[in-house]
């Protein structure tokens, strides 16, 4: 079932949720080689360092064209600048550009950005009109369902949205008090779907295939967002799409579950700095011998499986002892061993 934001098609009703440190774009590709994903979306990133041109900003919102179609969320309070970041990224390519108003983290809520944009409806309604009347591409909108539970106003803030040029609305559940304790409230958001005539988007708690298949049919929404679930099984979007046509979801093997720590591993360290443009490119299989940072690139790729690991080794077998493993390794060779151990050999 393929859904319209704008003029961009998603040929999967599933996407995949921005997560600040984790849905980098080796991650992203990789979910999307597995199929039924359709639409990633990029980590977060700062309207003011796009403006200013940081590098480390651009980094932040680079991709490859295997993952479209892609989204760029961009996070502020400033109109006037949040409109420059959104010419930027459209300058950049991407397919869309999200506003990131659902971010409980103090230091974005302090700065008016992120979900304190939900206590501030005509300044948030503000934003989405200066960034829609300053980019051709779809401006969408990621938000709670409130700043607290005395402070529940999705459905409101998603009508202004709406009215203000949104051309999609993505709601999770919680409220930011609630940060990603309790449950996600389906019933507010199915509430402001009826509400709504673009595609509104929900999310929260769907970790599992069957989740996502019943929200999809029982909530009013077009699509839903899937964020801690992919970490821990980037093959949902695969499964959910055989769920929904009627077919029994795919199993994934242990092999098949280390190669994929393998490769995310592998296009890591593949990254490199292109210095005529600043841009980082990736050429798997290419490499020319290590940079000089290399070292300081191998403890990021080691960092990087940290955080994966403590996500994706959970409900395994042994998981418990995997991550004491990796948080342990203190080199790429170690952590090749240990993963091929646990993954590859130890049914051999």
């Amino acid at each position: 079932m393929a859904i319209k934001i704008g003029n961009v098609t998603l040929t999967h009703p599933v996407a995949m949720a921005p997560m600040a440190g984790m849905t980098d774009t080796a991650f992203r590709r990789l979910v999307k080689r597995q199929g039924g994903c359709g639409l990633v979306v990029t980590e977060m990133v700062s309207s003011e360092g796009l403006v200013r041109g940081i590098d480390r900003t651009l980094e932040y919102a680079e991709y490859t064209e295997e993952e479209r179609p892609v989204s760029i969320q961009i996070f502020g309070g400033d109109p006037v600048k949040m409109a420059d970041a959104a010419q930027i990224v459209e300058g950049m390519g991407a397919d869309i550009v999200d506003i990131n108003m659902g971010c409980p983290v103090p230091k974005i809520a302090k700065h008016h950005a992120g979900c304190s944009l939900m206590r501030e409806p005509e300044h948030a309604a503000n934003i989405i009109s200066a960034m829609a009347k300053a980019v051709k591409i779809p401006v969408t909108v990621k938000m709670r369902a409130g700043w607290n539970e005395h402070e529940i106003n999705a459905p409101t803030l998603a009508r202004m949205a709406q009215d203000a040029g949104a051309a999609a609305v993505a709601v999770h559940g919680r409220t930011a008090a609630q940060s990603y304790t309790g449950e996600s409230d389906w019933d507010l958001i199915a509430r402001v779907a009826k509400g709504l005539t673009i595609p509104v988007l929900g999310s929260g708690d769907c970790v599992e295939p069957d989740h996502v298949v019943s929200r999809l049919r029982s909530s009013n929404v077009g699509a839903v967002l899937v964020g801690r679930g992919a970490l821990r099984n980037p093959w949902i979007f695969k499964q959910a799409a055989e769920a929904a046509a009627g077919k029994v979801p795919s199993e994934i093997p242990l092999e098949e579950r280390g190669q994929f720590l393998f490769d995310y591993m592998q296009l890591l360290l593949d990254e490199r700095v292109d210095e005529a443009d600043g841009f980082r490119h990736h050429a798997p299989g290419q490499s020319s011998g290590p940079p000089p940072e290399a070292r300081g690139r191998e403890r990021w790729v080691i960092n990087k499986l940290r955080a994966l690991g403590a996500w994706y080794t959970k409900g395994l077998d042994g998981g418990a002892q995997l991550r004491v493993a990796i948080n342990s390794a203190k080199s790429i060779p170690e952590l090749r061993d240990l993963l091929a151990s646990f993954f590859l050999l130890q049914r051999a």
